[in-house]
């Protein structure tokens, strides 16, 4: 019983749960939500080239990777945080709050990068914009329970391989992973919620940029100003400001 409870445990299984209630959330407002919608809801019907149980059948596969991976992360890192060393070292970790900063610091540093150069890639290479990445974009209006759909290689490499490179960076502890991970998966669900609403961070990016900040667009001059405009019909439209030279 303890080894459920135990950190490792709760990192695998608390941002998967996250995921599912938080999307959730956002579907189950519904029509109350239609003033901040980026698209009309009609266009989700008609525009979106993937029907619903298909995304929900890809995200699934894709949790079932991202456990299976830290499962195994885990395991080779050796012991348990539900050992007396492992609670002893949790404790040690947590002492100082400066470290733990550090290691989130860290850790966004080392996926923000790494998301923004495959995504990037992706975007640019002919094949994989193509026959991967262009899963993602078969929601060509995107909703909160669409954000962690992608062609399963696309998912493996960017979001599996990158936060499990995060983490291990980082140095970061399981239990500082619970609050890491979760914290990804509601800022991709904002991200790919297709509303906009007041306040939201996620208003700080617009290109190749993700999870987190604009940091690399704006290193690598890909980063396109742009302005939030209501559409006549009702809603909101994202229009760019200037095209990229």
């Amino acid at each position: 019983m303890e080894l459920i409870f135990s950190d490792e445990a709760l990192a695998i299984v608390v941002p998967i749960a996250a995921y599912w209630v938080y999307s959730g959330m956002y579907m189950a407002l519904g029509r109350s939500m239609d003033q901040y919608r980026l698209h009309p809801r009609e266009e989700e019907r008609s525009k979106n080239l993937v029907p619903k149980r298909d995304v929900v059948k890809g995200v699934l596969l894709q949790q079932l990777v991202q456990a299976a991976v830290a499962a195994a992360i885990f395991t080779l890192r050796g012991e348990s945080t539900g050992t007396a060393a492992g609670e002893a070292r949790q404790r040690t970790t947590w002492a100082t709050w400066v470290t733990v900063a550090m290691q989130i610091a860290v850790g966004m540093a080392v996926l923000d990068g790494w998301q923004y150069a495959w995504h990037r890639y992706m975007h640019l290479n002919k094949f994989l914009c193509r026959h991967v990445h262009s899963w993602h974009h078969r929601l060509v209006v995107p909703y909160a329970l669409g954000a962690q759909y992608n062609h399963p290689m696309e998912g493996l490499l960017l979001d599996t391989v990158g936060g499990a490179l995060a983490f291990l960076a980082s140095g970061m502890a399981p239990r500082v992973s619970i609050f890491f991970f979760t914290l990804c998966t509601v800022k991709g669900v904002d991200d790919h919620c297709g509303l906009w609403l007041p306040g939201n961070p996620r208003a700080s990016r617009y290109n190749f940029s993700q999870p987190f900040f604009v940091t690399w667009d704006k290193v690598f001059g890909t980063h396109m100003p742009y302005v939030v405009e209501h559409r006549t019909q009702g809603g909101l439209h994202v229009r760019p400001v200037e095209a990229l030279n």
